[in-house]
């Protein structure tokens, strides 16, 4: 259905901004929950942030919540997560995932619901 590509990421001081996105190539993109997650090494993948349809709900993780903003531009195919006031323990490879079926608060946070997945893109926050 489709394939995402993420970009965005990099190395920033904290409480500096990085805003990441991901390409889709879907036919059908808006009709996609779409959902960020990330992971460092040592620790399970963690649920960022999500999308559904048209933008009309979005979900976060109670650490990014006032911080990050996730959107999505359906006319470019692009989901989006602005990041503000990193902190170091932002730090981690951040993944783009998409899925058609989702429709629960649970679903959208579960990594294992999303059929889809990008490459990931690293974000490094230094003190």
């Amino acid at each position: 259905q489709v394939q995402l590509v993420e970009s965005g990421g990099g190395l920033v001081q904290a409480g500096a901004s990085l805003r990441l996105s991901c390409a889709a190539s879907g036919r059908t993109f808006s009709r996609y929950t779409m959902g960020w997650f990330r992971q460092s090494p040592g620790k399970e993948r963690e649920f960022v942030a999500a999308i559904k349809l048209n933008g009309g709900s979005t979900y976060y993780t109670d650490s990014v919540k006032g911080r990050f903003t996730i959107s999505r531009d359906n006319a470019k195919n692009t989901v989006y997560l602005q990041m503000n006031s990193l902190k170091p323990e932002d730090t981690a490879v951040y993944y783009c995932a998409a899925d058609l079926s989702l429709k629960s608060p649970e679903a959208v946070r579960d990594g294992g619901r999303y059929d889809y997945w990008g490459q990931g893109t690293q974000v490094t926050v230094s003190s």
